[in-house]
């Protein structure tokens, strides 16, 4: 190791040290142990340009253990990212910019929110997928042609989506996605070996990965030779496992009690001397910050010139300006001529049929769509007509069989659009939301407008029974915040909410479709979904009950309120697909939408009741699991039924 890299890593060490310390908080084992790890990726390795940090055929890296924040700030800094070394005495701080996970909203050269453990992998994969599948394409194999990167730890491999992603990856060959290891043995509440005893080179070779092992994490040649060969790897993602020591270099070294806590002031000293550092707090000398300018701006500047050269001459051949705008967050190339789609009245459609022919209809505007479904494409029906599969061998492909890994479909999702340049989505039963809430979460805190389609709604589902009948799962969707959850009654207000799914920049939007056929209402509206909510058939003279209601229950409302006329109840019937865009709405509209007082207001949903009671003081909803039945028999036994639902509604004007 020359000088001026044993001083960087010391440099390194020293700052995270000072950052934890100043925080009184975060996570020194990692950072201390993978120091030399990512200094090798990034000095090394790793093309980026931190004066265009979105440069897009950038190397990404994600840090996986998002914990050792600390880390990734640091070298980030010494890259010359727009973070000062103010922003790294405030880690942690309220409203910093360097806070306690990675967050790609708020820190300019972060590729991947992380910290969930495990989902920065499968984040990872995505983007490996996005670049392989983007590569494979004609107009796009001059710029897009890069690796992408992932440091984890023992945690993320014990989460069981590292394995739904580890399988994903080497059935995919996804050869220019490299994993590395941090090894050392220890978690938070001690060793590994107290959890797991896998063979972890094993488990990756039986997944079609290659492995390769540095055993000593301070050697950074080793390491480098390691990531040099894991590059050529022409049909297999790498993993190299890099046996580390958690804390290197303090007296808790070794132990899970340097896992996450600062380090005392006796054992700073000690450490830093250790590393032969004798500089005071938060001091990084100038030769360090030379060494990146060096061996990282450099190199980055120069490589994304010299992409630059190589595709200027292209540019008379391509269409340059619409891919840059493709990677742009807020583009998307959709017409208005979606407003004009003919729809058949006489002909009962199931909001899961709808959803497969908008999504076949927006594809012929939306060039970059891709995505699939858990398994069940024939039965959430998210398949794209006419266009090839993405596969092992053929990844222009852009329908996406993901296998029995809803988690994993979901951050693979993310990663897609974290990598830039496509537009994800993706589909499983609503009931099995449960098992991607967590990369759901991460959409909607990273910003990313993923569009999750969720079919099989209701108690509707029928035979299956209470395992498959989605009851909480609507609440659960709607409680997450910065998640638009629609949930449209018919043909029309299905195509509208992909319209509106399509345009987000910011928001991941979930479309919930029914498995039975629902009639076409006569004055759906996409402009009245824009709205959230909506009259959508009006009171005959004056408003004695306002009934509100999504999905399905819009046509059962409809009937009711036919019902309640015939005994002299006079109802407005409002189809609220989205509360998310209701709320956004100034409290005028939507008091005059209601056009009743909360007394008087119902809301049907045959879902938990769960959050209901904020738009109305009656709801009529199930509150139990299901049953297995025929639907016809569950609708009647639960009460959903013109009749019944009537019954309820005059009880309560008792």
């Amino acid at each position: 190791m020359d000088k001026i890299d044993k001083l960087s890593i010391a440099a390194i060490r020293s700052t995270c040290i000072d950052m934890i310390h100043e925080a009184n908080s975060g996570h020194p084992g990692m950072a201390l142990g993978s120091a030399p790890i990512l200094y090798t990726l990034f000095t090394r390795h790793l093309n980026i340009d931190p004066y265009d940090p979105k440069w897009i055929n950038r190397d990404r890296f994600v840090l996986s253990a998002g914990h050792a924040s600390s880390l990734l700030y640091t070298i980030l800094h010494l890259c010359d990212y727009d973070i000062q070394l103010d922003d790294l005495k405030k880690f942690r701080k309220l409203g910093s910019i360097t806070p306690g996970h990675p967050e790609i909203t708020v820190t300019p050269g972060i590729d991947a929110t992380s910290g969930p453990l495990g989902q920065g992998i499968a984040q990872a994969v995505g983007m490996a997928v996005a670049e392989k599948h983007l590569h494979s394409l004609p107009k796009y194999e001059n710029y897009i042609d890069h690796y992408t990167y992932c440091l984890c730890g023992d945690g993320c491999l014990e989460e069981g989506i590292s394995q739904e992603a580890i399988s994903y990856a080497g059935t995919y060959k996804l050869n220019k996605l490299i994993l590395i290891y941090d090894n050392n043995d220890v978690t938070l509440d001690g060793k590994l070996n107290l959890s797991s005893n896998d063979n972890v080179k094993m488990r990756f070779e039986a997944s079609n990965w290659q492995v390769l092992n540095v055993e000593d994490g301070n050697d950074i040649d080793s390491i480098d030779k390691a990531i040099e060969t894991a590059k050529k790897s022409e049909d297999k993602p790498t993993l190299i496992i890099v046996k580390t020591i958690i804390g290197y270099g303090s007296e808790l070294q070794g132990t899970n009690k340097v896992h996450g806590s600062p380090l005392k002031d006796d054992d700073i000293l000690k450490t830093k001397q250790f590393y032969e550092y004798n500089y005071p707090p938060f001091t990084i000398p100038d030769e360090v910050y030379k060494n990146f300018k060096e061996k990282v701006i450099k190199r980055g500047r120069l490589e994304h010139s010299n992409w630059v050269i190589r595709n200027e001459k292209l540019t008379e051949f391509s269409d340059y300006e619409t891919i840059e705008q493709q990677f742009s967050k807020n583009y998307i190339n959709l017409t208005n001529e979606s407003n004009k789609v003919d729809f058949d009245e006489n002909k009962p459609q199931a909001t899961r049929k709808s959803s497969e022919q908008a999504l076949n209809y927006y594809a012929n505007y939306v060039n970059n769509l891709i995505g699939g479904s858990a398994d069940v494409a024939a039965s959430v029906l998210t398949t794209i007509k006419n266009v090839p599969f993405y596969s092992p061998d053929n990844a222009s492909g852009t329908n996406m069989n993901f296998g029995i890994r809803e988690f994993l479909m979901g951050s693979i999702a993310n990663g897609i659009y974290l990598h830039g340049g496509l537009k994800p989505y993706v589909g499983c039963f609503l009931v099995f939301a449960d098992y991607m809430k967590p990369a759901i979460r991460m959409s909607a805190i990273s910003e990313l407008p993923v569009i999750y389609v969720f079919s099989h709604d209701s108690i509707a589902v029928g035979e299956d029974g209470p395992t498959h009948q989605p009851i909480e799962q609507l609440a659960m969707l709607r409680s997450i915040p910065n998640v638009n959850v629609i949930r449209p009654a018919d043909e029309r207000e299905t195509y509208a909410a992909y319209k509106i799914a399509l345009n987000s920049a910011k928001t991941p939007t979930c479309i919930i479709t029914t498995r039975q056929n629902l009639p076409l209402l006569e004055n759906s509206s996409y402009d009245g979904l824009e709205k959230g909510a909506y009259i959508v058939s009006k009171e005959q003279k004056k408003v004695d009950y306002a009934i509100i209601a999504t999905g399905s229950e819009v046509s059962l409302a409809i009937e009711v309120q036919k019902l309640l006329l015939e005994k002299g109840i006079d109802t407005r019937i409002i189809s609220a697909p989205s509360l998310y865009l209701l709320e956004q709405n100034d409290n005028k509209y939507i008091d005059d939408l209601f056009g009743a007082p909360y007394e008087k207001r119902i809301f049907i949903e045959m879902l938990s009741s769960y959050g209901l009671h904020k738009y109305a003081k009656n709801v009529v909803s199930i509150d139990t699991f299901g049953m297995s039945g025929n639907a016809k028999d569950i609708f009647d036994h639960f009460g959903f039924t013109p009749e019944k639902v009537t019954n309820k509604i005059l009880n309560f004007n008792k």
